[in-house]
């Protein structure tokens, strides 16, 4: 199997690292999208092979005694999230580079398992006032949630200086234009 280059785009939630991926992915580039598996249920509109592989909690846990993730996380109670081996592989042997919206540590275990391979770019939000706004407009967590949600991205915004290039997401024009540099940059290196 022939190695691509992998580009890791992780932030807290709300941060609009999605924003980003899906603007690089509008790019005449050799990109494809790393789908993620998660045990959490499909929220409105989510197709399962499309924006995540959904699975049960039971079966997540058999790919991880199976060691058919390449990193993998309990992000919340029962809630899994990671990346099959066989995902990488795929984009791969299409001839394509992979591009990850991912949870921090999921970034940065890829990182450091291809760490010539990847480029780690951490979105960070202007503030933490803005990050909050953000979540609390979607309008899709409890309180409970929320709480969790902000407590974890307090920690998530500690992680950043260990990834290859911080992009503030206070404009999203100039942090599309600087998302873009940089993975072209990367792509030709």
């Amino acid at each position: 199997m022939k190695k691509g280059k992998l580009i890791v785009f992780s932030a807290p939630s709300g941060s609009g690292k999605t924003t980003l991926v899906k603007a690089l992915l509008q790019k005449n580039l050799p990109l494809s999208f790393s789908i993620s598996a998660t045990s959490r249920k499909p929220r409105a509109g989510e197709i399962d092979g499309k924006d995540y592989y959904f699975l049960s909690a039971e079966d997540f846990k058999d790919k991880i005694d199976r060691e058919e993730f390449v990193e993998f996380e309990e992000v919340y109670t029962d809630k899994y999230y990671g990346t099959l081996k066989s995902e990488i592989k795929r984009n791969w042997e299409a001839g394509k580079h992979v591009i990850f919206d991912i949870d921090v540590v999921g970034g940065l275990n890829i990182k450091s398992q291809y760490p010539e391979e990847t480029l780690a770019l951490f979105i960070q939000p202007p503030n933490k006032a803005v990050l909050e706004e953000r979540l609390r407009s979607r309008g899709t967590e409890s309180e409970a949630a929320m709480q969790e949600r902000i407590a974890k991205a307090e920690k998530e915004l500690e992680a950043a200086p260990k990834f290859d290039s911080i992009i503030i997401n206070d404009d999203l024009d100039l942090a599309i234009k600087e998302v873009c540099e940089k993975a072209e940059h990367f792509l030709k290196s």
